[in-house]
């Protein structure tokens, strides 16, 4: 495995911020690593690329220990912090000659790679630019470039999209796949179509402790007990006439005289359609929606009790 975790912890004070974390990533695989705020994410990310101390478990990537063999761990890393830290008062091809260079690249290997980040990552119009003058997206090119120059075996990506246009943010999502047939990705996003998009598995933590690990369409058939149904009316209903059909369900107004209604109940859209025909209320639209990630995610991050 290109990155193993077993039973990491790490603790600030007398918080966990994680607990005897595992979980892998092969070659060739995007994994989506995903949280709330707050949920160790960050944390297990530094210790990964050797930035923090474990107090306790064990990290290998590519075989290395991050911790004892650093240098050795890092040649094989490249990463993107959620903070993007770059040194403002360079220009964008002297920043990334600088960092190709503390990767041991040299002269004309050196060029090239930089010339290829360059253009890789759009930054072509940009990089006899200062730093500084870029927009937050541009900076978040540069550091993706940074992370790549010198083509390492794995990629820890924590909020690669953030401050990117829609534009930019196709243009990033593309690279990410295109560099995850041939890297490991580990990829940190809050953007659930993102993690949809691109990343073949996910791993979800919660309170510094995994609650799910497992290819996307097998978390969808896992959840599929919880069904959801959207509905629109001709005319406005409220909340408490709707109610009727159920306390098990949970409402959510969607503007429009639409609703979504969910519930662990594979009969729900049944419920709906004779709650309607009960009441004479005219119905333009009630079909079943496939359970989101984003639904996903807010059930599993529901269901561990404080640490």
């Amino acid at each position: 495995m290109a990155i193993s975790v077993e039973n990491l912890s790490k603790r600030y004070g007398e918080q966990w911020a994680v607990k005897e974390l595992s979980f892998s990533a092969g070659s060739g695989e995007i994994v989506g690593f995903l949280g709330p705020n707050g949920a160790g994410k960050s944390t297990t990310m530094k210790i990964i690329t050797g930035y923090l101390a474990a107090d306790g478990g064990s990290v290998e990537v590519c075989g290395l220990n991050p911790e004892n063999q650093g240098m050795e761990a890092r040649r094989r890393i490249g990463y993107l912090p959620e903070h993007n830290p770059l040194y403002l008062d360079m220009y964008v091809r002297e920043y990334l000659a600088f960092a190709g260079g503390l990767s041991g690249l040299r002269g004309k290997q050196l060029s090239k790679r930089v010339d290829e980040m360059i253009d890789i990552t759009g930054l072509s119009l940009e990089c006899h630019k200062h730093i500084a003058a870029l927009s937050k997206g541009y900076r978040q090119r540069v550091g993706l470039a940074q992370a790549l120059i010198h083509d390492p075996e794995v990629l820890i990506l924590d909020e690669p999209t953030s401050g990117l246009d829609p534009n930019q943010v196709l243009d990033i999502r593309q690279l990410i796949t295109a560099l995850g047939k041939k890297k490991t990705v580990m990829l940190s996003t809050h953007i659930m179509q993102e993690v949809e998009a691109i990343c073949d598995r996910v791993v979800i933590i919660n309170k510094g402790q995994k609650v799910a690990d497992d290819r996307l369409e097998n978390l969808r058939s896992q959840s599929a007990g919880n069904q959801s149904v959207r509905i629109q009316f001709a005319s406005p209903v409220q909340e408490a006439f709707l109610q009727q059909i159920g306390e098990d369900i949970q409402y959510a107004h969607l503007g429009d005289n639409r609703w979504r209604l969910s519930a662990a109940d594979p009969n729900l859209r049944q419920r709906a359609s004779q709650f309607a025909l009960k009441h004479n209320l005219e119905v333009l639209e009630l079909a079943a929606e496939r359970n989101s990630l984003e639904e996903i995610f807010q059930t599993l991050t529901r269901r561990v009790d404080d640490i």
